[in-house]
């Protein structure tokens, strides 16, 4: 039997269906796109104003003390250490692939990574300045005003600091995980327990929620749907609020952002509150208090074997 054929009989065993090239056809969850085309001073303006310091009031925090390249785009941490040592009060999420999820934050309140490079610098708990003190700390060092100068016409401003980051960080796309590479085609790349849990992770629900280009990231939900994960978990905050603490709607009470599960396998602590300390927490919460399931111990890792295939590459090395 041809290699072809055996895969054509085989997928639909696994909830697969090929094109005639071999490609997944119709598939709810989607390869990342291309890293879009971005003026490169912009860009290289942005690579150093995210690794840069001075964008905190005290000189101590840049974005990337927070979202670390090298660790997935995050900080392994529960909670990141704000510019005056304490902890902030919600989980780092992974800057790879932001821009891809339709807002920012996890309750939502940045439609832009502009406006979330906005609300960062200025946060009191992040790195606690104001934008005032960023254009003139920015406009007294030379070399950034010749580099602004050559990529934005007017110079130092706070737009342009905003822009300059933002399309840094449409850059900062994670490509070529194994499952993308099964998407566009290579279907033998995933072993037959990572097609398992793949299947697995659509049969039990986990896709309603998590789909799309970033697996992820496109929706909100509460937190809690099958049961009250807070009263379970104890100690209650502000910040377990949600989107109810923006929009004082009572729909909103526990309503946070879908997270995105690319890179996941590389990116604990899980959840807002940063609880999940491994992959498996996670997937236990998710089963217990969102999808209201109790799966065989079998069929939970199969659905992690799959989402440790979602792992991508940044600069041409594995994350």
């Amino acid at each position: 039997m041809s290699p072809f054929l055996y895969r054509l009989l085989l997928m639909p065993l696994l909830g697969v269906c090929l094109t005639a090239s071999g490609a997944p056809l119709d598939e709810p969850l989607k390869p990342l796109p291309a890293v879009p085309q971005q003026n490169p001073l912009r860009v290289e303006l942005g690579r150093q104003l995210f690794n840069e310091p001075r964008l905190s009031v005290n000189g101590s925090l840049s974005c990337a003390s927070c979202h670390r390249l090298e660790s997935g785009g995050a900080d392994n941490k529960a909670f990141s250490i704000g510019f005056n040592g304490q902890p902030v009060a919600v989980n780092t999420p992974s800057v790879f692939n932001a821009s891809l999820n339709f807002r920012q934050f996890w309750n939502g309140r940045a439609d832009t990574l502009e406006t979330q490079v906005h609300a960062v610098v200025q946060s009191p708990s992040e790195m606690g300045s104001n934008w005032e003190y960023v254009v003139q700390t920015l406009s007294a060092d030379a070399a950034y005003r010749t580099a602004f100068g050559n990529a934005y016409p007017d110079g130092v401003t706070m737009i342009n600091v905003q822009n300059a980051l933002a399309t840094y960080e449409r850059t900062l796309i994670s490509a070529n995980s194994r499952f993308d590479q099964y998407l566009l085609g290579d279907t033998d790349i995933l072993t037959r327990e990572e097609k398992y849990g793949y299947q697995r992770f659509k049969d039990y629900g986990c896709i309603a929620c998590h789909q799309g280009i970033n697996i992820g990231g496109n929706m909100f939900q509460k937190f809690g749907v099958m049961g009250d994960y807070f009263k379970t978990r104890g100690n209650p905050t502000d910040t377990d609020l949600g989107r109810y603490l923006l929009t004082k709607d009572e729909e909103d009470r526990y309503v946070f952002k879908v997270p995105s599960l690319r890179n996941v396998a590389v990116t604990a602590p899980y959840f807002h509150d940063g609880s999940a300390k491994t992959l498996e927490d996670a997937v236990e919460v998710m089963f217990s208090f969102q999808l209201g399931r109790i799966p065989s111990v079998e069929d939970k890792v199969l659905i992690i074997k799959f989402l440790k295939t979602l792992t991508g590459e940044w600069e041409g090395k594995p994350l």
